[in-house]
Order: structure tokens, then sequence, then C-alpha cells
């Protein structure tokens, strides 16, 4: 269970003999994911800053993590002092927090957006400070090449909705150091997670199997084996699946989605061609919850 008091400061010494604490964490923007990472680390008990350029993006993520809190409290998972707490640990900023310790970079997904995130990074905060990506595929060697850290670069991909979601991967680039792995471990333990470490591969574990098992639910609804209900119905029931592949598809996006299997099809073959009706759905706009409609369509309250 993630801590209710703040942390202990977490001290690491890295193979360069520099000793690295961890008390303050900045999460790099406030979309989906940044605001549901900012969530676990506040209630987690870490000094969060939530840093947005946009302050009506910030606005948005605040109120959606006072959702997210006052869920947990509905469902038990914390007492009232701890959202309190957590509130009074987290802090929405529009200039980068030089002072923290630990970064976690949750912008989307587009390598020319996160290698520019990266650079301006390393410029900002000390060299000795692990920089997090929450990249759901892409590479961590390239984006570690745009920093003069490249050993103190990580993947740390969570998964949505991060308030509930148990599993961190932590990916390793070509230079990561191991060192910064552990303290990425150990940052993921406090947060309640359980991790696992991948080596740099597209997709790494989760977004290829995803990826696979998505993009075939949209070639059977396009051939007209069964409605996009029964689909999700059937992975449910029959392999025991939380959620269905359009449910899920929903929730993290078709354009994100649509992203990951352009990438994967690029590096890994045929086999991740995207399905034409997923990218009908996406030029159309259904993107979504996001959106309001996506496979399934979502009126507004």
């Amino acid at each position: 269970m993630p801590h209710s008091m703040p942390v202990d400061r977490a001290i690491f010494t890295g193979s360069n003999g520099v000793r690295v604490s961890v008390r303050k964490v900045a999460i790099i923007g406030s979309g989906l994911m940044g605001r549901g990472i900012a969530y676990a680390a506040a209630v987690a008990g870490f000094e969060t800053s939530l840093h947005d350029v946009s302050s009506s993006a910030l606005d948005a993520a605040m109120a959606q993590i006072r959702v997210d809190l006052d869920e947990g409290l509905a469902r038990g998972k914390l007492q009232t002092a701890d959202a309190k707490a957590a509130l009074q640990r987290l802090a929405p900023v529009q200039d980068l927090d030089a002072d923290a310790e630990f970064v976690i970079e949750a912008v989307p997904e587009d390598i020319a957006l996160k290698l520019r995130v990266f650079a301006r990074l390393d410029e900002v905060y000390r060299p000795e400070v692990v920089l997090a990506s929450n990249t759901s595929g892409l590479s961590i060697t390239e984006i570690a090449a745009s920093t003069k850290r490249p050993a103190r670069v990580v993947g740390m991909h969570f998964f949505n909705p991060v308030p509930r979601m148990k599993l961190i991967e932590i990916v390793r680039g070509l230079d990561t150091g191991e060192d910064a792995i552990a303290v990425v471990a150990e940052v993921a333990q406090r947060m309640g997670k359980e991790s696992v470490v991948v080596r740099e591969s597209p997709g790494f574990i989760t977004s290829r199997i995803n990826a696979i098992i998505g993009n075939e639910a949209f070639f059977m609804l396009e051939a007209g084996v069964a409605s996009a209900r029964d689909i999700d119905k059937a992975l449910k029931l029959g392999l025991n699946h939380p959620m269905g592949p359009f449910e899920l598809v929903d929730l993290v996006g078709l354009d994100t989605r649509l992203s990951v299997l352009e990438f994967l099809h690029a590096r890994l073959g045929d086999k991740y061609r995207p399905c034409p009706l997923l990218v009908q759905y996406v030029r159309a706009g259904r993107l979504g919850r996001k959106a309001g409609r996506g496979v399934y369509e979502y009126p507004a309250k």
C-alpha cells in the first residue's frame, strides 16, 4: 500500500559515487497519465510538483485528482486525512521545479517532442537526478541520447488508470545504469506498485501484447465476426481480462493505440499493420472517452 505519511528520504549511491536522495518528485505533463502519476506520488508521501505549460490543463488535472481522491475515499483505499495530506503535498506549476530529486516525463507519445523535453530537463536538473520517461514503447536509448546523462535515463511505464493499476515496467536503455534502475524500483515500491525490468525492445512487454490483441479485435469487428460488445464480453468472461479490448482502447485513446501500432509495424513487421477500421475511426475523430466517442459512445453527463 502507498505511504500515508511523507516518505523518508531514500538515499542511493550511484556508480560514480554520487549519493542520490529522493523525496521530491516532478511530473512533466498533466494529461491523463501525468495527473494519475502525480496522484500516485502525492498519495505515496512524495512532495510532488505537476508541471504543464498550460494553466487550464493544470486546473483540469487538479480537478480530476480531487475526483480520484474522493473515489479512493469511497473505496476505502484512503482515509480523509490521507487525501488532505496528499493534496497539500501536490503543487501544480508552469515552471520546471529545479529542486526535484526525481523526474517523470509524461508528455504525449511523440519522439521528437520527448527529445526536446529531455534536452530541456537535462539542462534544468542536477546531473545526479534520474530522468524517467512514461513512454509506452519509444526508445529509451534514443531519448537518453538527447541528454548528457544517458546512464540516468530510464523508462518508467505506468498503466491507466494509474491509481488502480499495480504494474510499472522499468525499461533499461543501452546505457542505463544499475543505480538508476534501483532508484526507479524504490520509487515504484513506495508508490505501492509492482515492477518488472525490461530490456529495451519495441513495445516492451505489455504494449506489444496489447497492440496485437487490440488490433486483432478491430480486424474481427471489420470482418463482422461479432459485435464490439460481444468481443469485449468474450475476452472478459472467456479469458478473464478485466476489460475488453474495445473498452480498453476507448480508455487509452484510439490515436494512442494507432501511434503505437505504427511504431511497432515499422520495427517489427506486418503482423502489427494497423487495421484499416482503426485508422478510419481515428480519422473520423473517434478517439475514445476523451472525445466522447470511440468504439462506443460516451454522452456528456
